[in-house]
């Protein structure tokens, strides 16, 4: 059985800890609102920029011109993944979730006899796909240096995506990130982003607008695409962000509690642990006395 001492001291350890935690838990909130504003702000923007370029590219479909970038090489072999997670751990599954979902999408392509390669951004992701699949990680980016994201990093990372393609590397990109929901919800979620994949109007729309575009639409859609995936990119690392700081806060939260009730545990064993002790005390300083009398 552990001393007394040894019982103080793994309580003020316990304590340490918790105010460590609930420290971390209030950064997090205090980080989470504005990443979760980026987020949410960044999203309009994000579907427009589809909803525009799917528009002209259902103008362009089938023409001889179209741009690679949405009509693809025409074939499907290799596959890309760009995995995108946190920089930093103690935020509950982030990262592993994220991760997780890549790891099943890559088996599943190996299964049917494709090529994959990984693009890591984010440190998190590069160390647990490096303990499988670091033969297939081509390129890694760390944006530990980074205080605050911009566009400029998502389009850096969209210019070696697109140098990539162009250098026939691979036939199909996917990216995968985690879409913020809540605090305690962020959903991983997986995006091929090359080719663009464009919808097909539904079929109670209603008749289609008709448009004319100066210059044509392949010509326009040459200088979109490049620009929608980064932007594309650029939501999914700002979206990345908020369920980052969301799941920290619930991790956090969390380690809180569970530190506040293992300090409980420890302080009533160390009582009942006392009290057993003094009692034996007395009961043989009155046998002693008893003896002498």
């Amino acid at each position: 059985m552990a001393s007394l001492k040894d019982m103080r001291v793994r309580i003020a350890s316990t304590k340490a800890t918790q105010k460590i935690t609930k420290a971390m838990q209030m950064v997090a909130a205090s980080k989470l609102r504005r990443a979760q504003n980026a987020a949410e702000a960044a999203r309009p923007y994000a579907e427009k920029m589809d909803a525009v370029i799917s528009n002209i590219a259902t103008a362009a479909s089938g023409s001889p011109g179209a741009p690679v970038l949405l009509a693809g090489t025409g074939r499907d072999q290799v596959h890309l993944l760009l995995v995108c997670t946190g920089e930093r751990g103690l935020c509950g599954a982030f990262n592993s979730a994220i991760v997780r979902l890549a790891r099943e999408r890559a088996l599943l392509l190996t299964s049917q006899g494709k090529e994959v390669k990984f693009f890591c951004v984010g440190r998190k992701g590069l160390e647990q796909l490096r303990r499988t699949f670091e033969k297939q990680i081509v390129e890694s980016v760390d944006l530990r240096s980074v205080r605050q994201l911009g566009f400029v990093n998502a389009e850096d990372i969209a210019k070696k995506i697109i140098g990539r393609f162009e250098a026939g590397e691979f036939d199909v990109c996917t990216l995968f990130y985690s879409r913020f929901k809540s605090v305690i919800s962020q959903v991983p979620t997986a995006q091929q982003i090359i080719p663009l994949v464009v919808e097909a109007p539904s079929a109670n729309a209603g008749p289609a607008t008709s448009y004319e575009y100066e210059p044509e639409e392949d010509e326009i859609l040459s200088g979109l695409l490049p620009r929608n995936l980064a932007v594309q990119i650029f939501r999914a690392l700002l979206e990345n962000n908020a369920s980052f700081y969301g799941a920290q806060m619930s991790a956090m939260d969390n380690a809180t509690r569970n530190a506040g009730d293992m300090i409980r545990k420890q302080t009533l064993i160390y009582n009942r642990t006392r009290q057993a002790m003094i009692t034996k005390e007395l009961i043989e300083i009155i046998s002693g006395a008893e003896a002498l009398g």
